[in-house]
């Protein structure tokens, strides 16, 4: 073995990646480093650690990656307004190239000659994970066993128990779930099927709109250019406000997505999503927005959120395209400050109200009131000179439709 013949696993401590790590000391000779990182979900960090070293891992790093997560990759798509294909807040996008950002920095660390995952070659995950790693070190080789090896889940558990891995073979879930602070995928089992309702159990975050309480909740949400600073007028860090509402709107059954995906390798798949803090958090930005920002800007901003969208889900974080709309995101952005109220109730959340001082809607002009300060007379005025065109074109070629 080469002094440099080191290889950096991102390593969640589940079977797939359990069985990688010792998988690729034999595949490759190498010596095996992983990272294991927290970013909002049931992550035994120290346990994860534990178990990577037992099976052989030379280092096993471990790093609670929260706050990181929610203000360098959840703020900045959270003020683009990005939802992908309308619906998907990104969760498991956006936390893609931050371990691939530490990956790459512990192989730097370790002059390791690849990194490796865990994603098999049908997913959007290897793309995240490839090209990000080759954005920030392109002279780094990238690993998937899960592409390499061939082997079903029972041949994987085989393989486990050959080699008395330590781990809880007997325990499986029928679906495949992945889960940060900013949401909750599942996918895989009946889920399937697009025409099944998922059942009750798929989801952990939220309850039913059968279950939810009867009373509704109303909470307001502060935001300081477009990002959230404040829920009921309590200032709290990112991490805790997007628990807080994660747990208020989940306990009034807001944030499921049941979603038929275009995912980029070219299939269609049925994800259903988690996502309390996100739906409502994302509601309360628009709402904002509406008021603090132009007709041009809002329309523009629309179209600019689908391609920031596209651009997370298709793992091009790191790309300067991301970058050059970031530059036009923050400028959007120096505005919208306000408070928003939302109510929660029976797996709905509506926009109830929203104030900015920075607001561009004025009474006096929208009122019919007294104290109107509309002008009226120069209506006329700016009729003709708007339907001028279609005048003119009326006069000289007719009526299209006649």
């Amino acid at each position: 073995m080469t002094a440099h013949n080191k290889i950096v696993l991102a390593y969640s401590g589940g079977l797939d990646t359990s069985v990688a790590v010792r998988w690729l000391m034999e595949r490759y000779d190498a010596e095996v480093a992983t990272l294991t990182l927290d970013l909002g979900g049931p992550v035994d960090l120290e346990g994860a650690r534990k178990r990577a070293l037992a099976i052989g891992a030379v280092r096993a790093d471990v790093l609670d990656a929260r706050e990181e997560f929610v203000r360098d990759f959840v703020w900045p798509a959270l003020q683009a307004g990005a939802l992908y294909e309308g619906v998907y807040p990104l969760a498991t996008a956006l936390g893609r190239p931050l371990i691939a950002k530490h990956l790459v920095r512990i192989a730097a660390e370790e002059q390791a000659f690849a990194i490796a995952h865990g994603c098999t070659g049908k997913g959007n995950d290897q793309v995240r994970f490839d090209v990000s790693a080759a954005a920030l070190a392109p002279q780094i080789k990238v690993i998937a066993p899960a592409r390499e090896w061939g082997m079903s889940r029972a041949e994987e558990i085989a393989y486990a128990r050959e080699r008395d891995l330590p781990l809880d073979l007997n325990k499986r879930s029928p679906y495949s779930v992945d889960e940060n602070l900013w949401g909750r995928s599942v996918e895989a089992g009946d889920l399937e099927d697009p025409w099944v309702e998922p059942p009750e159990e798929a989801y952990t975050w939220t309850v039913s709109a059968g279950a939810a309480p009867d009373e509704p909740r109303y909470v307001e949400i502060a935001f300081r250019q477009g990002v959230p600073v404040s829920v009921d007028g309590e200032e709290l860090g990112g991490v805790a406000l997007i628990e807080l509402l994660n747990e208020a709107a989940g306990r009034h059954g807001v944030g499921r997505i049941d979603h038929v995906e275009n995912r980029l390798v070219g299939i269609k798949s049925r994800e259903v999503y988690e996502a309390p803090a996100a739906v409502v958090l994302h509601q309360a930005h628009r709402a904002l927005e509406a008021l603090c920002l132009t007709k041009d800007q809002s329309r523009f901003k629309e179209r600019l959120a689908q391609e920031y969208a596209d651009i997370v889900y298709n793992g091009l974080w790191f790309s300067g395209h991301r970058r050059d709309l970031d530059a036009y995101v923050r400028s959007t952005q120096r505005h919208v400050s306000g408070t928003v109220r939302v109510r929660l109730h029976k797996g709905a959340s509506t926009v109830a109200g929203r104030s900015s001082d920075e607001s561009l809607y004025r009474h006096d002009l929208a009122t019919y009131e007294a104290g109107d300060a509309f002008d009226q007379g120069a209506s006329p005025g700016f009729i003709h000179l708007y339907g001028l065109p279609t005048r003119t074109q009326a006069e000289v070629q007719g009526n299209a439709d006649g």
